[in-house]
């Protein structure tokens, strides 16, 4: 049965699952001010947070599974979006859970931890919604002023505000660029509407104006920023280095799925014709990008900017999919998602229980002999390590997620040959540092000075064994997974531009 939204309601009944999340983080934060702070408050908001997430999980899929349209307009309702919110989810409760734990054993009781995850999320899932490029401004803001406010929520560590003022100074001038950006598109076209952008780049006039190469050179400059492509990258390293555990796999998984959803969407739906002003940058973005990250990081010992480094790495590999800009892209950029927010997420809730309070004891070298002390927590490790590798079998989905990205670059309609080798080669210098956790825990011996892994919450052992097995369980048996990614592609609706400079804001 398919359900068609009337106009009137079009906008309310889009942005449903959106307006859930944020009511329900709003009715959380009254309940946190007005009970008395403790851990144990700061848990149980954390619990029903994730029970909030569930819930409006359980509304997206229902409307998947009804088949709800609208007809266009500045919010999106189609299956990308749709999934593209699951994944964020998905991180969103990996993250609540893991600061559930991180709270206890730092002893930060903040309830608003949780909610401001939560305010993130909405704005993440506004970013994966949005058609217009108003709506991809205020879904950016409302997910990074929360998060700006989380990397510096530990206020007793000094390289935790570190890290809040460089995210927040970096932030807003990357911001800068996407509004500059914004403003010369509309002055191109007429429009923030992406599908009247689309629309109007398919004339001549229009598609050889500077002013619209200026602004989609901007609006790279700026998305670049947020999902820390090279040579944009300079905040991530010390961001995650210093924000409290969660928050860095929050930021490395969720935060940089819904940049990359919003940025995948811009450039299908309404830069398509202007194939021959973005290709060229975005290629050399997503070859300098693996570059970078993957050489860079063979020379970390601090496994949280280890791991930064690799998230930038993993941008480069994504940017192959934005690149392809086919249909295959698309499936094995959604696939890809997935598979990297399970293993990234899970690798940080390890390095979260190796260490010990403070945020100490993060280094390569305590993690030497982890397989004699906790054998299932390094097996788990490995599985995460071989995953973002890439790693046949014992990577689980991390292959075939880097196996389809080739795929969709080798059947593009221009073959990126290049690009799929550069991504085959890269992913072989990787095997530098991911190998060098695996050796170090089953291959060096255990310091006897060396701090036991701390004691693990209940939820942070799930998400750890959850994501492992995911990881290995979707390895063998992809199917449904690809199928449900291919059938996700963004609806482009091209409206013809008629008349003068359309309101960005207009419900059509």
């Amino acid at each position: 049965m398919v359900f068609d939204l009337s106009q009137a309601s079009q906008l309310a009944a889009a942005l449903a699952p959106d307006l859930l999340l944020m009511a329900g983080a709003m009715i959380l934060l009254l309940v946190a001010v007005w009970r008395q702070e403790s851990v144990a408050t700061a848990r149980g908001i954390g619990a029903l947070s994730i029970a909030l997430c569930v819930a409006t999980a359980a509304v997206i899929l229902w409307m998947m599974t009804r088949g709800v349209t609208a007809t266009p307009g500045v919010i999106a309702v189609d299956d990308f979006r749709w999934v593209t919110d699951l994944i964020v989810l998905v991180g969103t409760i990996i993250a609540l859970a893991l600061a559930m734990d991180y709270a206890r054993d730092e002893s930060l009781p903040a309830a608003e931890m949780f909610v401001l995850i939560l305010l993130a999320s909405a704005g993440m899932m506004l970013l994966a919604a949005a058609r217009d490029l108003i709506m991809v401004f205020l879904g950016i803001e409302l997910m990074s002023i929360a998060v700006y406010v989380l990397a510096g929520l530990n206020r007793r560590s000094s390289r935790s505000a570190e890290a809040a003022l460089k995210y927040f100074l970096l932030g807003a001038f990357s911001t800068g660029f996407l509004l500059y950006g914004i403003a010369l598109i509309y002055g191109a076209t007429g429009s923030t509407d992406l599908g009247v952008i689309g629309a109007a780049i398919t004339r001549q006039s229009v598609l050889n104006s500077p002013m619209l190469l200026i602004g989609i050179g901007l609006l790279i400059v700026g998305f670049g920023f947020k999902v820390s492509a090279v040579p944009f990258h300079m905040w991530a390293p010390d961001v995650y280095e210093g924000a409290p555990t969660p928050i860095s796999a929050y930021m490395a998984a969720a935060v940089k799925a819904a940049a990359f959803a919003a940025f995948f969407r811009i450039w299908r739906e309404a830069f398509p014709s202007a194939g021959l002003a973005w290709h060229l940058p975005l290629w050399w973005l997503a070859m300098v990008t693996m570059v970078g990250g993957n050489l860079i990081a063979l020379a970390q010992k601090n496994v949280k900017r280890m791991l930064a480094y690799s998230s930038i790495a993993h941008a480069g590999y994504l940017l192959v999919a934005v690149v392809a800009s086919n249909e295959a892209g698309t499936a094995a950029f959604l696939f890809y998602l997935l598979s990297y927010t399970l293993a990234t997420m899970g690798a940080f809730a390890v390095v979260m229980v190796v260490g010990t309070p403070g945020e100490r004891h993060q280094e390569i070298s305590d993690f030497a002999g982890l397989w004699q002390v906790r054998p299932w927590l390094a097996t788990c490790m490995a599985v995460f390590m071989l995953a973002l590798l890439g790693f046949p079998v014992f990577g689980g989905m991390g292959f075939f997620a880097k196996w389809y990205v080739v795929g969709a670059a080798l059947n593009s309609v221009n073959p990126q040959t290049r690009l799929a080798v550069g991504l085959v080669i890269t992913s072989a210098i990787s095997a530098g540092y991911y190998l060098a956790v695996v050796i170090a825990m089953f291959m060096r011996p255990r310091a006897e000075q060396a701090p036991a892994p701390r004691r693990m919450g209940t939820p942070t052992a799930l998400v750890i064994g959850v994501a492992a097995v995911a990881l290995l369980i979707f390895g063998i048996f992809p199917g449904r997974l690809v199928d449900l990614a291919s059938h996700s592609m963004p609806d482009i609706h091209h409206v013809k531009p008629a008349g003068p400079p359309i309101s960005a804001m207009s419900s059509r």
